[in-house]
């Protein structure tokens, strides 16, 4: 099934609770914090809560920087990305999530035998879909991916957080811990039972404020973001060049664990990402591990024999994850094509490409000869 890439976002006190009992809400993150969500969700297409949450909290799901609504603007987006709600019975469309945020799309899931009585209540108010009876969460995720929905962020409730939890639908969990003891066993906690045994991997420990963000990686796929964006953020060490990509390149073992890092230029003017983290692993070391390339391996080259899709094959590399197609500034890259006809598995990863095209703009910007 095709769907979204999921990220989950909690905030829980120290025992475990994401609200109190009271009859207001208890805010657990603070400004810096909250600030953190903003950014999460100005990279969103879509912003995801339960009913429950609507009806305590009655949150606008809007982007609230200027900075940030104006540059998802400029970059051809809505200023706010698309509210979705999960609802299994009625809800008031006075809420703030149906009134406030114009030009904002909104979509409701419901279970088909309640999708007719909701959308009489809600009119225009937003648009009800039926996702199966009972709920079924895959249906909704399915939806949103046929509506060109690529990044989900998810902020709902104990329900909504144990649900998505459960089916295996969360790429990444942020969960941000207050120095807070709610000091209440029947507070709402993060989750409850239902959810199977789960080891997953934590990829950042950091204060923000007096909270402390722990974010952490569920599948692959999220494994896969993380490791290539880390490969990007190596590119901007690279010397510029007029005559060459500034690349980062990092090598995974199966065990999660990294095996080697390489950028271009790093040794001298002619090496290349790929190839400088090769060069740094003996014998078979490499053989089956994943690399993460900022740019798609070269398959043709001036400046060595041999080009880094065949360094990656001689290696035994199992798979290649990249960002964005080698434009044909230089040479017409034919990389991920030579590496899957030998049996490499290649991923593409493309909507982080803008920041490699970013990287590389003393190359791209303004050449005649870039779309």
């Amino acid at each position: 099934m095709a769907r979204p890439y999921v990220l989950l976002s909690v905030a829980m006190s120290l025992d475990g609770r994401i609200d109190h009992r009271g009859p207001s809400r208890l805010v657990l993150s603070n400004e810096a914090d909250l600030d953190r969500v903003d950014a999460e969700r100005a990279e969103s297409d879509a912003i995801l809560v339960g009913a429950g949450t609507l009806r305590r909290d009655d949150p606008r799901l809007l982007v609230r920087s200027p900075a940030r609504r104006a540059e998802r603007v400029r970059r051809g987006r809505p200023a706010s990305p698309t509210r979705v709600a999960v609802a299994r019975g009625d809800l008031d469309p006075a809420l703030r999530f149906f009134t406030e945020g114009d030009g904002v799309e909104r979509l409701v899931y419901a279970p088909a035998g309640a999708a007719g009585r909701l959308r009489d209540r809600l009119g225009g108010a937003a648009t009800v879909l039926a996702a199966g009876d009972p709920l079924d969460l895959e249906i909704a995720l399915a939806d949103l991916h046929d509506r060109r929905i690529r990044r989900l962020m998810v902020e709902g409730g104990t329900t909504i957080s144990t649900g998505f939890l459960a089916a295996g639908l969360v790429d990444e969990l942020h969960l941000a811990v207050a120095p807070l003891l709610v000091g209440d066993p029947a507070a709402p906690p993060f989750v409850r039972a239902g959810i199977p045994p789960l080891r997953v991997t934590l990829a950042e420990v950091r204060p923000v404020g007096d909270v402390a963000l722990l974010r952490y990686l569920l599948t692959e796929a999220a494994r896969d973001r993380h490791w290539l964006q880390a490969a990007i953020d190596l590119s901007r060490r690279c010397p510029p060049s007029a005559t060459a990509y500034s690349v980062g390149a990092i090598i995974v073992g199966a065990d999660g664990e990294v095996l080697a890092r390489g950028h271009s230029r790093e040794s001298d003017p002619t090496i290349h990402a790929e190839e400088a983290a090769l060069a740094r692993l003996a014998g078979g070391a490499a053989r089956g591990a994943t690399l993460y390339s900022s740019l798609e391996p070269c398959s043709l080259r001036r400046s060595r024999p041999l080009s880094c899709a065949r360094l990656i094959r001689d290696a035994g590399i199992g798979r290649v994850v990249f960002a964005l197609r080698e434009p044909a500034l230089f040479v017409d890259c034919r990389g991920a094509e030579e590496l899957a006809e030998a049996g490499v598995a290649v991923v593409e990863l493309p909507d982080l490409g803008e920041q490699v095209r970013e990287v590389n703009a003393h190359l791209l910007s303004g050449n005649p000869r870039m779309p």
